[in-house]
C-alpha cells in the first residue's frame, strides 16, 4: 500500500510542474530514442554490406590480374593482361575441392534495340557464371557450353535493360546491338535489386566468354576468376593451391612478386563484420553520452524539488514518515522520470527510423537489443542520479525543515 501512495505522490508532484517534467525528461527521450536510431543505421550498414558480399556467392575466391602490394606504385607494362582463359581451366582440373569456376571479362558499351538505346555493362561469361553468382532466368535461358565453343553472338539481358530497351514486350528472340554488332538475346535475368553500393545489379548484358573477348573486345585476358569453393573450412586451403599453381604457371619463382591476387570473400566479410560492428558500438556510444546528460538533468530537478518541498518532508517526518519512506518517494519520482522518458525515446526513435526506411534510401535495422538496453539504461540512469537528492531528503532534520520558508 505504501508503494502505491509513493507511486501517487511521485505522479502528483511531476503533473504538477508538467513543462519541468517534461523539459526533464527531455534528456531522456533524446538520449534513447538516438541510442535506437545510431545502431539502427550501424546495423543496418552491417546487413548492407553483409548482403553485398554475400551477393557475390557463398565461399568465394576471386582472382584478379596485378599485384596487391604495389600500393600506388606503378606496376610493370602487360602485368594486368596476365591471366588468361587456361588458369582459370587449370584451376578447374587441377585443384580439388571447388565447385566452379567462373572466368570473366567486362567493359561498358551502349546498347540499341531499334530507337531505343542504353549504356550498360557488358560481361563475357562461362555457364558456371549462373550457379556461382546464384542468378535465376526468369525468362528464355542460359549461356551454354555450346555458345562458348562456338563463339555465339547471344545475350541475356538483365531486367533493367530489358525494361528500358523493350519496355514491356518480351526481349528473347529479339536482336540487339552491342558495338555495332547483333546479338540475340537469349534470356532475361530475374531482377536483384540494389547492392550496399547503391549500383544496379539488374543493369547488366551477359554473353559468352569467348565472344567477348575475341569479337567484341579483341582481348585474350581476363578481367577475373571466381572460384567458390564446396566448404568454408576448405577456402584457405584452396587459396594457397590457387597461388602456388598460378604462381608455377606464370613462370613466378623466389621472391619475385605475384602479377595476381586472390581474395578470399569470407577474411573479408569477417572484417567488414568486425569494423560495422565497430561503427555501431561507437555510435551508440556516443548517443548513450545523451543519457548521461539526461540523468544529470534528473539529479539537478530533483536537488530543487527537495529544496522547494523541504516544509512538505518535515510535516511529513514529524508525523512518522521513516527515512525509508522518505527515500521511497523521491527515488520512485526520478525513475518515474527515467521510465516516462525511455518509452517516449523508443516511441520517438523508432518513428525515425520508419521515416527512415520510407525514404527508400537507405535501410536501417531495429532490432529488440538496443530497444531494452536503452530502456534499461535510462530506468538506470533515473535510479542512479535520484540516489543522492532522495537521501538528501530523507536526511533532513524534521525541526529544521519545518522552520525553512
Amino acid at each position: 500500500m505504501l508503494f502505491r501512495e509513493s507511486i501517487a505522490i511521485a505522479l502528483t508532484a511531476l503533473f504538477s510542474n508538467k513543462l519541468r517534467s517534461i523539459l526533464t525528461m527531455l534528456g531522456i527521450i533524446i538520449g534513447v530514442g538516438a541510442v535506437i536510431v545510431m545502431i539502427s543505421i550501424g546495423m543496418g550498414v552491417k546487413k548492407e554490406v553483409t548482403d553485398s558480399i554475400a551477393s557475390l556467392g557463398s565461399n568465394m575466391l576471386i582472382v584478379t590480374p596485378g599485384s596487391s602490394n604495389s600500393r600506388g606504385i606503378r606496376t610493370a607494362a602487360g602485368s594486368g593482361k596476365k591471366l588468361k582463359y587456361d588458369d582459370a581451366t587449370a584451376i578447374k582440373k587441377k585443384i580439388k575441392n571447388i565447385d566452379y569456376v567462373a572466368p570473366t571479362v567486362n567493359n561498358s558499351y551502349q546498347i540499341v534495340n531499334g530507337n531505343e538505346n542504353w549504356n550498360t555493362s557488358v560481361y563475357g561469361v562461362t555457364p558456371e557464371y549462373l550457379n556461382i553468382r546464384s542468378l535465376n532466368v526468369t525468362t528464355g535461358s542460359f549461356i551454354t557450353q555450346s555458345d562458348l565453343d562456338s563463339r555465339n553472338r547471344v545475350a541475356v539481358i538483365g531486367s533493367t535493360v530489358a525494361s528500358n530497351l523493350f519496355d514491356t514486350e518480351n526481349p528473347v528472340g529479339k536482336n540487339i546491338r552491342i558495338n555495332n554488332q547483333p546479338y540475340k538475346v537469349i534470356g532475361v535475368l530475374e531482377a536483384k535489386g540494389q547492392s550496399s553500393m547503391g549500383s544496379d545489379q539488374d543493369d547488366v548484358v551477359l554473353v559468352p566468354l569467348t565472344t567477348a573477348q575475341e569479337r567484341l573486345m579483341g582481348i585474350t585476358y581476363l578481367r577475373s576468376i571466381n572460384i567458390q569453393v564446396s566448404s568454408p573450412d576448405k577456402i584457405d586451403e584452396v587459396q594457397s593451391q590457387v597461388e602456388t599453381l598460378l604462381r608455377q604457371r606464370h613462370h613466378i619463382t623466389g621472391t619475385k612478386e605475384d602479377d595476381f591476387t586472390v581474395r578470399n570473400l569470407t577474411s573479408l566479410m569477417e572484417t567488414m563484420t568486425n569494423t560495422t560492428a565497430m561503427l555501431t558500438l561507437f555510435l551508440g556510444s556516443i548517443a548513450a553520452i545523451s543519457l548521461i546528460v539526461g540523468g544529470i538533468g534528473i539529479m539537478n530537478i530533483m536537488m530543487v524539488s527537495v529544496t522547494e518541498r523541504t516544509r512538505e518532508i518535515g510535516i511529513r517526518k514529524a508525523l512518522g514518515a521513516t527515512y525509508r519512506t522518505i527515500m521511497m518517494q523521491f527515488l520512485i519520482e526520478a525513475i518515474i522520470i527515467g521510465v516516462i522518458g525511455g518509452l517516449l525515446g523508443i516511441l520517438i526513435g523508432i518513428a525515425i527510423v520508419e521515416l527512415v526506411k520510407q525514404t527508400g534510401s537507405f535501410t536501417p535495422v531495429i532490432t529488440a537489443s538496443p530497444i531494452i538496453v536503452s530502456f534499461s539504461f535510462s530506468v538506470g540512469i533515473g535510479l542512479f542520479f535520484g540516489i543522492y537528492p532522495a537521501r538528501k531528503a530523507a536526511r533532513l532534520d524534521p525541526i529544521e525543515a519545518l522552520r525553512y520558508e
